[in-house]
């Protein structure tokens, strides 16, 4: 699941940077990662596709329901442990590899941070799978502070009330 985490990763809410941005960026960390030969080419539609499938399990994770994702070609091999795995090679091929991560045990340990403003993809290691944030230093505390805020603000009186007044 670390691969599917990284991939949802190139894109950090929080900071807006966006680690594909371009078809050669694709290609580069498709590369990085063992998925892409050295020199691989990516083209605009691989880009599209990849950004498409970065959206389509996000949402999964957010939601946890069904996503849209893009359309590419696996096959089910069944020799032990049955497995999906890319029909085709190149960029479309290890964004198959990718996207077949998804169907493999551990997804339901792979969560987007619950903080509206980080949706940082983790891990969830905890015993009960409750984690919610990504950090619970960062996110979870400006969480929590955000709700103590809101809280106190509404149990206040009214502008103009004279409950203070005998």
């Amino acid at each position: 699941m670390e691969l599917v985490r990284d991939f949802l990763n190139t894109l950090d809410v929080e900071a807006e940077t966006d680690e594909l941005n371009s078809p050669a960026e694709l290609a580069l960390w498709l590369h990085e990662r063992g998925l892409a030969e050295e020199g691989a080419r990516a083209g605009e539609d691989d880009l599209v596709t990849a950004l498409a499938l970065r959206e389509g399990l996000r949402s999964a994770l957010r939601r946890g329901g069904p996503a849209v994702l893009p359309v590419l070609p696996m096959t089910l091999r069944i020799d032990g442990k049955p497995r999906w795995e890319p029909v085709e090679g190149g960029v479309r091929g290890a964004l198959a590899r990718i996207a077949a991560q998804a169907a493999r045990p551990g997804w339901e340990r792979l969560k987007v941070c619950a903080e509206e403003g980080c949706q940082w993809a983790f891990i969830d290691a905890s015993r009960n799978r409750s984690r919610s944030w990504c950090s619970m230093r960062l996110c979870g505390n400006r969480t929590k502070t955000r709700a103590y805020r809101a809280r106190k603000a509404g149990s206040r009186p009214p502008l103009g009330s004279n409950t203070d007044t005998v």
